[in-house]
């Protein structure tokens, strides 16, 4: 097999393509870190509002507002791709976004106490902790406003783009068959033979087990029930509390077979179960 190697004029268009897209990305937050500067500051005090008798331009505050919110940008991004890469392309879940929103502040925490520190220190004053402690929630009150206006769309595709555009390639033996997770309604083993049933009833059997699926599907459309089955949410018609704190799953109808339609969750599972189906 020959392979090819990229021309020099490939590689610096994949090169200007990579870093245009880049430099439009942080274009974009310019204008957002230049209006939401252009809003703080006009609201900050009372000369700041325009059409007063006092009103002045502030300057000052507008220049030092669009310095610390690039900071801030750029210590939410590097946070965010790694949050990214880690856990959202995987799962866009709650606790993920609370992790990188709190761990965001952390960081900018750390940036604001010494930077401040060492202004006062420059400008020969006296740093008192009151005004710094005030100084800090504001800031941080005023970056999680921020962080929620940069990501809020990015989350948001990652979030759809794991529920509704993902897919898994079904191998089974000679045959691979690609699904997406919309056409998928459940996975279950029967005589260590792993199965995978579509929406309409199709069944494919796969080359998979269940330990290796769990890997790598997606754990907000789907669980792990047992040891026998790994479940669609939406293939779900019905939940049954019974006996000793366990649940009845029903299955919907055109799913059923005669070996799966009702699936026990043990007490153990309920709670988990519960969190993950509301």
């Amino acid at each position: 097999m020959s392979t090819t190697k990229p021309s020099k004029n490939n590689l610096k268009n994949i090169w200007h393509t990579v870093s245009g897209s880049t430099a439009w990305l942080w274009f974009e937050k310019l204008i957002v870190f230049i209006l939401f500067s252009l809003v703080v500051n006009h609201l900050a005090t009372r000369d700041s509002f325009p059409g007063s008798e006092s009103y002045r331009f502030p300057l000052e505050g507008f220049l030092s507002s669009i310095v610390l919110c690039i900071l801030i940008g750029i210590i939410a991004d590097i946070n965010f791709q790694f949050y990214k890469k880690k856990y959202l392309s995987k799962k866009v879940e709650i606790n993920s976004i609370v992790r990188f929103i709190a761990s965001t502040l952390g960081y900018i925490t750390i940036m604001y106490i010494p930077l401040n520190i060492g202004f006062e220190i420059v400008a020969g004053g006296q740093m008192e902790f009151y005004s710094l402690l005030i100084g800090l929630i504001i800031t941080l009150l005023l970056s999680f406003i921020l962080i929620g206006l940069l990501y809020a769309l990015d989350i948001y595709n990652l979030y759809k783009l794991s529920m509704k555009d993902a897919e898994i390639t079904i191998e089974s033996g000679a045959k691979t068959t690609k699904l997406t997770y919309e056409n998928i309604a459940c996975f279950y083993s029967e005589n260590k033979i792993v199965y995978t049933i579509q929406i309409d009833g199709t069944i494919i059997t796969t080359d998979f087990t269940l330990n290796d699926l769990e890997e790598k599907i997606n754990d907000q459309l789907f669980f792990r029930a047992n040891r026998q089955i790994i479940v669609h949410k939406d293939a779900i018609e019905q939940i049954e509390k019974i006996e000793n704190g366990k649940l009845l799953i029903w299955l919907k109808s055109s799913i059923q077979n005669d070996s799966i339609g009702k699936i026990n969750i043990s007490r153990y599972k309920r709670k988990t179960f519960l969190n993950w189906f509301q």
